[in-house]
């Protein structure tokens, strides 16, 4: 079922990801991890929806999306920061994927991590992420995600994995299955989520090591 929100505020959380906060329509509910269809109420982007997933907790009484633009694209999430408060989009959902299915290790590349961002806040707010690990891969510090509420999310094992700066007390380098074997607890169930290659990489690595297909829960084409 469609519905219309409106815009009640944006903000950016790194160079290339914002924050943007909606209405949320009464009586929509949503499971953490879950995404929507977003698209613009404006002429030419009414028809170009494409996915995001909610960031914001099903108590929660607004819509929340952390969304990356990628510029090279020319196009949707291009146009999101352009957004101003009072305007509106369509959205279309919820459904995805991944859910909670349970404590284990969080394997996330890029804008990859926002499936998993409502599901760990919402372990956080219960006190619940004993068993919890995320192993977070990006190319820079500054392209990392939310990294102060990561950091200070207490029972969350976390680390942060940089494929093009060596930062002291972070990971340098990429994630392979060396690098699993040596890092990762891989006892309790593994959630992926980047772009294909990544999830197919990290697949076949935790298969490798051992972990069954139905501990393995995987958000495509990103």
């Amino acid at each position: 079922m469609a519905h219309t929100l409106t815009l009640q505020s944006q903000q950016s959380v790194t160079h290339d990801t914002h924050r943007y906060v909606f209405d949320r329509p009464e009586g929509f509910d949503f499971e953490p991890g879950q995404a929507a269809e977003l698209a613009m109420c404006r002429d030419g982007w009414k028809d170009e929806g494409r996915p995001f997933t909610f960031t914001s907790l099903p108590a929660d009484s607004h819509l929340e999306f952390t969304i990356k633009s990628y510029p090279s694209h020319d196009g949707v999430t291009e146009q999101l920061p352009t957004l101003t408060p009072g305007e509106e989009v369509t959205l279309d959902g919820p459904f995805g994927a991944i859910t909670d299915k349970g404590p284990g290790v969080f394997l996330a590349a890029g804008a990859g991590v926002t499936p998993f961002i409502a599901i760990l806040r919402k372990r956080a707010k219960e006190g619940d992420l004993d068993g919890c690990q995320l192993i977070f891969s990006n190319e820079t510090e500054g392209d990392i995600i939310l990294r102060e509420e990561w950091d200070q999310m207490k029972g969350l094992k976390v680390d942060h994995v940089l494929s093009e700066e060596d930062v002291p007390d972070l990971h340098y380098g990429k994630v392979d299955k060396a690098f699993l074997e040596k890092n990762a607890d891989l006892t309790g169930q593994v959630y992926i989520c980047g772009p294909q290659g990544y999830v197919d990489a990290m697949r076949d690595a935790v298969k490798a090591l051992g972990v069954p297909g139905e501990r393995i829960h995987t958000e495509e084409g990103w």
